[in-house]
């Protein structure tokens, strides 16, 4: 078997996942096939580093961690730790894991912005764009929803169409409210900063088609290439969570824009502490190999506007990005309303990670194709294929080996030819690796699983070993059948790193590698044999389903008016902290150039505040004034565009028409403080 000829130098990524909410197994695909492809490289003696972040700045953590009363630091800390240890137990070796809400990651985004502008690709103009009244701030285009403009489907996205696949300006959207505080959204005028992508459509037409991606890929990026590359807004308004642009204050890095930027933070970080020369892989005129891994739903970000910043930038572009499709479970998207949305914790909490791992590469190949998560089918390949035919072949020989020999194998093996052939076959296995087509490699391992398996049937040790004269024969087939069970698992050791490591403590030979198989593990002892695998059960699997459930129930459970999400459950010590007060409504009001606000003026018994209610749409002023309500007293002042609100108002309902203020019982008086 030939070795490889030179050590390759080799960087790799996974895309990033966003810092606000847990890990699923739809990440785990992408992670376990970059794991899988590392080690793979590892095993055969390159030089192959795997870095990886967390995603850590936008809208969606900064509203999250203010829902949660803590600052966006603080989330995001949370959660790194919590997706570190998921990954840690999935056995994702990662060489550093870092945060997008880094030093490094500032200095190298603001470097690539500085070098862009200098050169010209960068641009400004004043733009109109959806502004929440109530929020008083910008929305992203996924802050807003509405009526598809093509299609008419109700409750889609501001950027594009679940339905039809349309995709549009928010400002285009029909019947659009803002997720955040439900008003309609109105236009304002703002200045921008734009990446001129279109000054690369040249160099991006060649790259694109110059085999550094899949041919699915490629083609989707010629529609791009035929409508013409647009300007990219890189640039976001106050309040964002993010690296403010460095020639201009108020304005911040779109999060989009220093996302893959993290790849090289977490780089450097790691050059800093590995005493690596972080131009050796980043240099225009590098020679070393720069790889990518990421969904295909984010590939236009990976394939025009990182590779047009990096060249615009004076950085080497990627030796290639692969993308891949999207996991359904038992045939079904992810949903948290169908139970299909299966954390890794939970999945964690009941099966060795292991089985999920060999599942998946058992499934993937190097398209872009959606893969399935079948729970039956899953069960019985795992059962079927792990325990059944690969640690079947150890139990069945370590047992003899170990209670009539004395942990010796033999000094040569009865079918050295069998042998070879196995050993043969890994220059095979090693390209499919390579090409990541791992589902054909697992069929070519599990071929030779059946042929060892078929050497011992046939060999029969367990009837030899009843005639004394032939007790030597036993000893030898199972020398043999752990010899090729050593193969085996070495061509499987990307894949499943802990079960190869508990066959090296086993089989006493030292690490298993491509090279150290070559020849055989002869004329020593090998210790004890331990259970190295036990089937799935069903009742695993039933518990991984049901936890689901009830992680959807206690984390989001749904309203059977409404349909809306319940909040997070909070101590009766914080409910405790909230002054609710009967307060009669004295004045109400229309507010200019307001879609959903009544002013109000409340008397609390001796005391009135100013109070900004959105019930426009269910309520009159003339209905309102001279009634008696409930408020919290003592919500902190909001300043909002039309004045400060000094309370808030209790109401009940979807909304609309149907929001119902909260009405005392007769007899209550202003002041009176509820309990």
């Amino acid at each position: 078997m030939n070795t490889p000829k030179e050590t390759r130098k080799i960087l790799v990524t996974s895309a990033l996942p966003y810092a606000n909410g847990p890990i699923h197994l739809g990440h785990l695909v992408e992670h376990i096939q970059t794991d899988i492809w590392v080690r793979f490289q590892k095993l055969r003696g390159h030089e192959c580093i795997f870095v990886c972040a967390d995603d850590a700045h936008g809208t969606p953590i900064m509203l999250k961690a203010q829902q949660e009363g803590i600052t966006p630091e603080e989330l995001i800390t949370r959660i790194g730790k919590e997706h570190q240890e998921d990954f840690s137990e999935f056995l994702i070796g990662f060489d550093n894991y870092y945060s997008t809400h880094s030093e490094e990651n500032r200095h190298y985004a603001d470097l690539i912005y500085n070098r862009l502008r200098e050169a010209g690709h960068i641009t400004r103009r004043t733009i109109t764009q959806a502004y929440d009244p109530e929020a008083e701030m910008f929305l992203p285009d996924r802050f807003i929803k509405g009526e598809c403009p093509r299609c008419g489907a109700a409750d889609q996205y501001g950027d594009s169409c679940e339905v039809c696949g349309a995709t549009y300006a928010p400002t285009e959207l029909k019947n659009a409210v803002s997720v955040i505080s439900g008003a309609k959204p109105i236009e304002r005028e703002t200045e921008h900063y734009f990446f001129k992508l279109g000054d690369f459509s040249k160099m991006l037409k060649k790259w694109v088609r110059g085999g550094h991606l899949q041919p699915e890929i490629s083609n989707k990026l010629d529609e791009w290439f035929q409508s013409g590359l647009r300007d990219w807004d890189i640039s976001r308004d106050a309040p964002y969570w993010g690296f403010e642009m460095p020639d201009a204050p108020g304005k911040y890095f779109y999060v989009w824009l220093d996302a893959p930027v993290g790849y090289m933070a977490s780089f450097k970080n790691y050059c800093d502490r590995a005493s690596i020369r972080f131009d050796d892989y980043w240099d225009e005129e590098s020679t070393a190999e720069l790889y990518h891994f990421i969904g295909k739903d984010i590939a236009y970000f990976h394939t025009l506007f990182w590779p047009a910043m990096l060249e615009g930038a004076g950085f080497r572009k990627p030796s290639a990005v692969w993308c891949h499709g999207f996991l359904t479970i038992n045939g079904q998207k992810m949903s948290k309303s169908r139970n299909t949305f299966i954390r890794a914790r939970t999945y964690l909490d009941h099966l060795n990670p292991e089985y999920l791992r060999y599942y998946f590469a058992a499934k993937l190949g190097s398209g872009v194709d959606d893969i399935d998560l079948s729970l039956q089918d899953f069960m019985a390949r795992v059962n079927s294929d792990l325990v059944g035919k690969l640690v079947n072949i150890a139990s069945r020989c370590a047992g003899f080996i170990g209670k009539r020999f004395k942990g010796q194998l033999t000094d040569a093996l009865p079918d050295n030819e069998l042998y070879i052939s196995f050993v043969r076959s890994g220059e095979e296995i090693a390209s499919l690796y390579e090409k990541r087509e791992y589902g054909h490699a697992i069929r070519e391992v599990m071929a030779l699983a059946d042929i060892a398996n078929q050497y011992i049937d046939e060999q029969k040790p367990w009837v030899t070993i009843k005639e004394a004269e032939r007790t030597t024969e036993v000893q030898a087939v199972c020398t043999q059948g752990l010899n090729l069970f050593r193969v085996l698992i070495t061509y499987l050791k990307p894949v499943l790193p802990r079960l190869a490591a508990d066959a090296e403590q086993f089989l006493n030979g030292g690490e298993l590698s491509w090279e150290s198989i070559r020849k055989p593990l002869l004329g020593q002892k090998i210790n004890p044999f331990k259970p190295l695998l036990t089937r799935v059960e069903q009742s695993a699997i039933d518990a991984i389903v049901e936890d689901a459930k009830q992680t959807t129930a206690t984390h989001q459970p749904q309203s059977t008016v409404t349909g809306e999400p319940v909040a997070a459950q909070i101590s009766f010590d914080n409910f405790a902290k909230l002054d609710l007060r009967i307060a009669r409504i004295t004045r109400a009001e229309h507010v200019k150039d307001a879609d959903k606000l009544l002013q109000l003026t409340l008397d609390l018994g001796g005391e009135t505040r100013n109070v900004f209610a959105g019930i426009k749409s269910a309520y009159t002023p003339e209905q309102l004034e001279g009634r008696l309500t409930v408020m919290v007293a003592n919500l902190a002042p909001r300043k909002m565009r039309f004045g400060v609100s000094e309370g808030m108002m209790l109401a009940a309902g979807p909304g609309g028409k149907e929001l119902f203020l909260l009405s005392p019982d007769s007899g209550a008086q202003p002041g009176m403080q509820v309990k």
